[in-house]
């Protein structure tokens, strides 16, 4: 009989590889804290400044004091609209999902390359019609023209209709069929715990994306009380004379959430991954 494969253990040289790689991925991040922690000097100096300051609290207590950005509402603002958007998205994508990958109905496969062929389209070609649409809905300058246009994605669609394929047996739905349960109560209490993986990765990845969103929350947004943060960031950015601690203070703040998210959901992000790339 033959042997089955053994994984070969990672070498040296692998282990050194992916050291240096984490190196250079956070090294942004690093330097983006030792300058929110020092004085206007340290961004000047040559070599940079790699050991972080004492002037962090400082640099912070100035970028929440600022009358003109409003950075401690951007942040409440970006929670409220990532929040929404991340729980909108997991509903509507996993349900829409669930729909085109298990239901039989007349037009479904027209309809998921119709979906897929959204995604070809640049964002930025619906800017003008999507300002025109909230301003004949009253919303422009409002956290509603933010939340709106990202309630449902397509990629998120298309994610869970593939996660949904490869995990859900069909003999489990029509199983549940048999025993007389409706279609919502199948997606419930079967489809919803199998696609935890998927929903937690899918969430990560909404978040993180609504949070650094820009162009869109600049646009609608601009010259108003409710910037989300990043547009608070770029406030503190603009002007003739831009003091970067308090820049990449605030943007050091801003990365905070997200980092937490990773940490929280690290684990299941992974085991979405990595049962999407294996196909049941």
């Amino acid at each position: 009989m033959a042997r089955a494969p053994q994984d070969t253990p990672a070498g040296l040289w692998t282990y050194l590889l992916l050291a240096v790689s984490m190196l250079f991925a956070a090294f942004p991040l690093y330097w983006m804290f030792v300058i929110a922690t020092s004085n206007d000097e340290a961004l000047a100096k040559l070599p940079p400044a790699i050991i972080p300051g004492d002037r962090f609290l400082t640099n912070v207590d100035e970028v929440f004091s600022l009358q003109d950005v409003y950075f401690a509402a951007s942040l409440v603002n970006s929670v409220i609209v990532s929040t929404v958007v991340t729980a909108s998205v997991l509903f509507f994508c996993s349900l829409a999902g669930f729909a085109f990958a298990k239901l039989r109905f007349k037009g479904s496969n027209a309809l998921m390359l119709f979906v897929v062929l959204t995604l070809t389209v640049p964002n930025q070609l619906g800017i003008v019609a999507l300002y025109i649409v909230m301003g004949k809905l009253g919303w422009n300058g409002t956290l509603l023209a933010v939340i709106a246009p990202g309630l449902v994605t397509a990629f998120g669609v298309f994610y869970m209709r593939q996660f949904i394929v490869n995990t859900v047996p069909d003999e489990l739905i029509e199983s549940a069929r048999v025993d007389g349960a409706t279609t919502m109560r199948v997606y419930a209490t079967i489809v919803l715990p199998a696609i935890r993986p998927a929903l937690a990765v899918l969430g990560l990845l909404t978040f993180v994306a609504t949070w650094n969103d820009f162009q869109w929350p600049l646009i609608t947004l601009s010259g108003t009380d409710f910037p989300t943060s990043m547009v608070a960031i770029s406030d503190l950015a603009s002007g003739n004379y831009v003091i970067y601690r308090r820049v990449l203070a605030g943007a050091f703040i801003a990365t905070i959430p997200l980092l937490l998210m990773l940490f929280i959901g690290g684990r299941q992000i992974v085991r979405g991954i990595m049962e999407g790339a294996v196909k049941s």
